[in-house]
């Protein structure tokens, strides 16, 4: 299934898109894609559904973020060999990890804004990996028992912030619509195998960034099972799984930084695509 949800902010409705591309309406079945709709049981319901009977939707002006009640987003660091070269850092012996605040979720094509002082705005395609099963100290070989679905996620980044201003990553990764999710949440049955997808990110139009995610150091098993050694991942908590080379810090012979106006446009094989314009600071695009 590929679950979505759309409508202004803070009044999203649920819906799915059907196999023949047609938006159907969830809200007459629940009142919203939350949490507790990820777990097994949650989805299987979901799933008996006929989507024939459903109504058909025009196509969303809006889509928000793919579901309800994230509770946690944890990001992985230098998670392909190649970007970790184009940033001079050694790969990792273990999954380097960090956090985005859940405040800076929005929509796969909402506005990304700036903050007010940013010099050094990048992108990151990334495969998201959502949790549907309370995992805690979870064997690698059980770990994608645990996984509802993949999304696309986008981990806007300000360099200057992560690496100029103390050396907490999150400081540069979880400002205020840094991190677009979705256009939709693709059920774990619908993608076999995780290392085996094609993801990609362009600026105005330029390819920066094209890798497989059987790149990956560790995959999305290790992940998962690393992960849940050292907090309890619950229904809803997002994983972004690291990022291929080509971000702007890392382009050659000097960086390439966001600037206001610029579109970035990125997708992942059989998970859809974003499309972002990019705003100098205004805070009443944070609400719009």
């Amino acid at each position: 299934m590929k679950l979505l949800r759309h409508g202004p902010r803070g009044a999203e409705r649920p819906a799915l898109l059907d196999a023949h591309g047609v938006v159907r309406d969830l809200s007459g079945v629940i009142t919203d894609l939350t949490a507790e709709h990820l777990s097994p049981a949650g989805l299987d319901a979901l799933r008996r559904l006929d989507p024939a009977t459903l109504p058909a939707l025009a196509p969303p002006t809006r889509l928000g973020p793919p579901w309800r009640g994230m509770g946690k987003f944890i990001c992985v660091g230098l998670n392909y060999a190649d970007h970790a070269a184009e940033s001079g850092l050694a790969l990792p012996k273990e999954p380097v990890l960090f956090t985005k605040h859940t405040s800076a979720v929005i929509g796969c094509n909402d506005p990304v804004v700036l903050p007010a002082d940013a010099t050094k705005g990048d992108w990151e395609v990334e495969l998201g990996v959502i949790i549907g099963r309370t995992a805690r100290c979870v064997a690698e070989a059980d770990a994608l028992d645990h996984v509802a679905g993949y999304c696309v996620v986008n981990d806007v980044s300000e360099r200057a912030f992560q690496l100029e201003r103390g050396g907490t990553w999150d400081k540069g990764k979880g400002c205020d619509t840094f991190g677009p999710v979705g256009p939709w949440l693709v059920t774990a049955d619908e993608v076999p195998d995780p290392q085996a997808l094609s993801l990609w990110l362009e600026v105005n139009g330029r390819r920066f960034q094209d890798g497989r995610t059987a790149d990956m150091v560790f995959g999305v098993a290790a992940l998962v099972a690393y992960i849940s050694r050292f907090c309890t991942l619950h229904p809803g908590d997002l994983i972004a799984t690291g990022t291929p080379a080509g971000v702007g810090m890392g382009q050659k012979p000097a960086p390439v930084f966001l600037q206001p106006g610029d579109v970035m446009r990125l997708g992942i094989e059989g998970l859809g695509e974003q499309r972002q314009t990019v705003f100098a600071w205004d805070p009443a695009l944070l609400d719009a």
